[in-house]
């Protein structure tokens, strides 16, 4: 009888989690000492009143203290944070909704069809809507994004020289509410390709990335803002634990929402268990501009023309295979080292995940083309045609 393969240490594994440690975890409580600064605390959620703070980030140590909480708030206490009036500007906010209503029929009118990555149901998605709406009109773009909340927001967490990216999200009256989830990076991997980062990797993941959202329009709770579970991020394996359904049936009891109104922005920590609600409106169109906000240090040393590479390595690989100059994990290293094994970043529009969370990397393709023996010529051809779809 063959046993399935047991975890190793240093690395998490979803059958080996403790539902009793994330429950011991999530139930704590957010004190009025931990978020001195914040002006409400609402079911373990600290609430900030912008205008309020207005003065604070034309000070830079006044500005610093208050990053300073907000970081401590994404690492050790609730995981989350609301900014009220994160842009006050509600003409630039409309405008903004007006491009991105034209952009969505222009797509649909093209074809695209841009799925959730975590729900199905009656919603549209624009990806890139950072790009798209700089382009359309550059002075929306402007007012838009002239919000210093937003911007010590994503450097109280990232750093200076973060990446902004942003997405759309359109979800009509009746529109499904998605799983409770982790995201991006270790989010948009399968549990098997997870199960194979080192633990410390889980722990550094949410490092990289700071998840946000602006509110186009005002959301009761019955309209489906995002579903939060405060604390849920301490959990060190929750990579591995939050497709178990015992871990997603706590979250379905003991989540919490909040009402937001246009010009409201939420941010929280990408480990943090949470899911877009369910619309259960009969007139609410609930768009939000959701942040993605990538790390300046997100990148390798060097600048590789690894398409290049795989064109140079394609023919002598598949003749070393041939002749059995290289076993399996040879072959792996090989294509380590010269292939990007990682599909990101890409266009969404164009190179979209078919099947799954992500789309084919560039190791992907090399590897099924020499498997398959594919000649030279096709795998060129679809390898040049991988690299137009990550174009924007």
């Amino acid at each position: 009888m063959n046993m399935p393969p047991q975890p190793q240490p240093g690395f998490y594994a979803a059958e080996t989690c403790q539902l009793s440690d994330f429950e011991a975890l999530t139930s704590r409580t957010l004190t009025r000492a931990e978020v001195p600064q914040a002006h409400d605390i609402v079911r373990n959620i600290p609430i900030y009143d912008v205008a309020q703070l207005g003065p604070v980030f034309a000070d830079t140590e006044a500005r610093s203290r208050l990053m300073a909480e907000w970081a401590v708030i994404l690492r050790e206490t609730a995981g989350v944070f609301v900014l009220r009036e994160a842009q006050p500007d509600h003409g630039a906010i409309d405008a903004a909704s007006a491009i991105f209503k034209d952009i969505i029929a222009e797509e649909k009118a093209a074809g695209h069809g841009n799925a959730d990555h975590f729900a199905a149901g009656t919603n549209d998605r624009i990806w890139n809507s950072l790009q798209k709406l700089c382009v359309a009109s550059p002075g929306t773009f402007i007012r838009y994004h002239a919000s210093p909340a937003i911007d010590a927001a994503s450097e109280a967490w990232l750093g200076p020289n973060y990446q902004m990216t942003a997405q759309i999200n359109l979800v009509y009256p009746g529109g499904a509410a998605q799983q409770p989830h982790r995201d991006y990076h270790l989010g948009f991997q399968t549990p098997e390709m997870c199960a194979t980062y080192p633990a410390h990797v889980h722990e550094l993941s949410p490092y990289l990335t700071l998840q946000g959202g602006l509110a186009h329009c005002d959301m009761s709770v019955e309209s489906g803002p995002t579903k939060l579970l405060p604390f849920s991020q301490l959990y060190g394996p929750g990579y591995a634990a939050y497709r178990r359904d015992d871990f997603r049936a706590h979250f379905e009891e003991n989540y919490v929402q909040l009402p937001l109104d246009k010009g409201d922005a939420l941010f929280f920590n990408p480990a943090l268990f949470h899911a877009a609600g369910e619309n259960r409106t009969a007139d609410v169109e609930r768009m939000v501009n959701l942040f993605q906000v990538g790390s300046a240090f997100g990148r390798s040393l060097e600048a590789i023309d690894r398409s290049l590479m795989c064109r140079t390595l394609y023919r002598p690989l598949a003749e070393a295979r041939a002749a059995g100059a290289l076993d399996d994990t040879a072959f792996d290293a090989v294509v380590a080292c010269a292939a990007e094994g990682y599909p990101f970043p890409t266009s969404l529009d164009t190179d979209p995940p078919i099947g799954g969370l992500a789309p084919a990397s560039q190791s992907d393709l090399l590897k099924q083309h020499l498997a398959e023996g594919s000649p030279e010529a096709v795998f060129f051809e679809d390898l040049a045609a991988q690299d137009r779809k990550k174009q924007p």
